[in-house]
């Protein structure tokens, strides 16, 4: 079979990233960096998905583990730490795709027996991740205000900027996709303090590193080489 992919996200750029990046790498996994070009730092909303993945396709990939920063729409279910592989996501006026003819008429959606296995050697690794969850996907680059907050999270657990449009035309070319969410930052409004991006870094720091240490116990039991 094919080689393991890992895309690596916004909570790998800061203190810690290199670690994680390392981490994946040493299992022959091939690594990605959405919001990175050429060295330089990528808004969400300008990031060229199928520039990020038409290369992991090249080297050979069948398979994409993508890691993502992400706000809780649901503090009393996920906590900043909390892990979530959504199963579902929204993406309202979006309109993400490779193909600029009737091919572009898709039905997206995460890879089911893929991300089961990202739960089951994630769960075997330490911290299980929630299986199953709605990823909302804003267009960013602002974060949201509390009263698209109070809208969102009637229909969704967690809130980003990338995952869906990567999903979407991840499946285009062929590679399944699994998510694992890593959250971040309470959502704008359910905090007790304003959202920043000062406490978002600093929580990301603490959770670079829990990342580094799950994709070193779990991308083993995935078969990054091969399965």
């Amino acid at each position: 079979m094919g080689r393991l992919a890992v895309i690596l996200g916004s909570n790998a750029l800061g203190p810690g990233g290199e670690e994680i990046a390392a981490a994946a790498a040493a299992q022959g996994a091939a690594i990605a960096q959405r919001h990175s070009a050429d060295g330089v730092f990528v808004l969400p909303h300008a990031i060229d998905h199928a520039a990020t993945l038409r290369p992991l396709v090249e080297q050979g990939c069948d398979r994409v583990l993508a890691i993502g920063s992400v706000g809780s729409l649901r503090p009393e279910e996920l906590g900043v730490g909390s892990l979530l592989c959504p199963d579902d996501f929204i993406a309202l006026g979006l309109g993400d795709s490779i193909f600029d003819d009737a091919r572009a008429h898709s039905a997206p959606g995460f890879a089911r027996r893929w991300r089961e296995e990202v739960i089951a050697a994630w769960s075997e690794g330490g911290q299980a991740p929630r299986g199953g969850g709605v990823y909302w996907q804003a267009r960013g680059p602002r974060f949201e205000t509390p009263a698209e907050i109070r809208l969102m999270a009637a229909h969704a657990h967690v809130v980003g900027m990338t995952i869906a449009s990567e999903c979407v035309v991840a499946g285009e070319l062929g590679l399944d996709y699994a998510a694992l969410c890593v959250v971040d930052n309470l959502a704008n409004g359910l905090g007790e303090k304003e959202i920043g991006v000062e406490e978002l870094a600093a929580d990301r720091l603490i959770n670079a590193e829990r990342l580094r240490e799950g994709l070193a116990a779990v991308l083993p039991r995935l078969g990054a080489v091969g399965r």
